[in-house]
């Protein structure tokens, strides 16, 4: 089983160097490749994603993914800036369906923003389409209006699309999903201001009839937004477009205690996926090793689970990490009175221990 390993930029080296210690522990037959991407590749060979790495991540079964971006690239023409590479990943390989599930840990309760009753059990999934809406959408760029507010001025403009096809597969792609949770959908959209959501929602409706068994109901992004601070757990699979879902998937990990605990899965029609955390390269304490690594080893743990048919090796590094937890060991993004300090390296540390220990004690019970 292939692996290409991107740790990209900022704390992307430093996370993702943990969840690789925590498979390596695992006993699999996994062959890890990196390659430099975002700011390193562009340091390296002057674009962010080289052809090199895009034909490896093409190789390979999986991909493993850290961060990119720095504010130093910012002054960049906007096809050279890191950014670039994680969608230019997305488009080559076909990556439409984000998966980014929001769970909040019994011990991290009290880290959350909410009140404690409000995210104990929570337990979210929202699926993100991920390659159309505006982040895609063609027409884009500057030019002199010629109406408007302002003609004559200069303006910047992108256009938000959707067609029926991809509307369909992220509408499958959730309903199938909610069959293996609790059944319900909610599709995020804007349809009362917005032709390309009053389309979404119509075919949103239009596949769910092929699914009696789940409910479906729809809320408007601005509704969703604040439901998910006021009564979180009433969601169970959300699904929206790339720019609603990238807003509100953000927001939810902060439910969870800190956007460093929210791993995600990036996946294809055959479920080949890239696997990243969901926060971003953090330049501000990179090299500092105290970013917490373990959104990314749990993004490891979906990669054994989706595209490597390893769901047992994947059930053993979320039971390690609930352990480390259990034991009140916290990075600073999630540490409170009462539990332990630890920084980047020593949480991987703490996960690959609980993981022997775990091992050692099925031996001794088969023994």
């Amino acid at each position: 089983m292939k692996i290409a390993v991107l740790p990209g930029d900022g704390i992307g080296t430093e996370i993702v160097a943990e969840a690789v210690k925590v498979l390596k522990v695992l006993d699999l037959p996994l062959e890890l490749e990196h390659a430099p991407v975002g700011g390193a590749a562009y340091e390296a060979s002057g674009h962010p994603l080289p052809d090199s790495t895009l034909q490896l991540a093409k190789d390979a079964d999986a991909i493993l993914f850290g961060a990119v971006g720095d504010w130093k690239y910012d002054k960049l023409d906007r096809p050279l800036r890191p950014e670039q590479a994680i969608l230019g990943l997305r488009k080559h390989l076909g990556l439409f369906a984000n998966f980014r599930p929001a769970i909040c840990y019994p011990e991290l309760t009290h880290a959350s923003s909410l009140k404690p009753e409000l995210v104990a059990g929570l337990d979210i999934l929202i699926i993100r389409e991920l390659t159309g809406d505006i982040y895609f959408g063609q027409p884009r760029g500057r030019r002199t209006a010629v109406d408007g507010h302002f003609p004559g001025s200069e303006e910047a403009f992108d256009t938000m699309r959707y067609s029926r096809p991809e509307i369909e597969r992220i509408a499958h792609v959730a309903f199938q999903a909610a069959r293996k949770r609790g059944r319900r959908v909610t599709s995020v959209d804007k349809a009362n201001v917005l032709e390309t959501f009053q389309f979404w929602k119509d075919v949103m409706i239009e596949v769910g009839a092929e699914y009696p068994d789940v409910e479906l109901d729809h809320m408007y992004v601005d509704n969703a937004a604040m439901q998910l601070v006021k009564a979180p757990k009433r969601f169970d699979v959300m699904v929206t477009g790339n720019m609603f879902g990238d807003i509100l998937s953000d927001a939810a990990a902060m439910l969870t205690g800190s956007i460093g605990m929210l791993p995600s899965a990036s996946l294809d029609k055959n479920n080949k996926g890239l696997y990243e955390p969901s926060h971003g390269s953090a330049p501000d304490i990179a090299g500092k090793g105290i970013a917490n690594p373990l959104a990314t080893i749990l993004s490891a743990a979906m990669m054994l689970k989706f595209s490597l048919n390893q769901p047992v090796a994947a059930a053993r590094i979320e039971s390690a990490v609930a352990a480390v937890l259990a034991q009140g060991l916290r990075t600073p993004d999630i540490w409170s009175e009462g539990t332990q300090k630890v920084g980047t390296r020593e949480m991987g540390d703490a996960v690959v221990s609980a993981l022997n220990a775990a091992t050692t004690m099925t031996k001794t019970i088969k023994g």
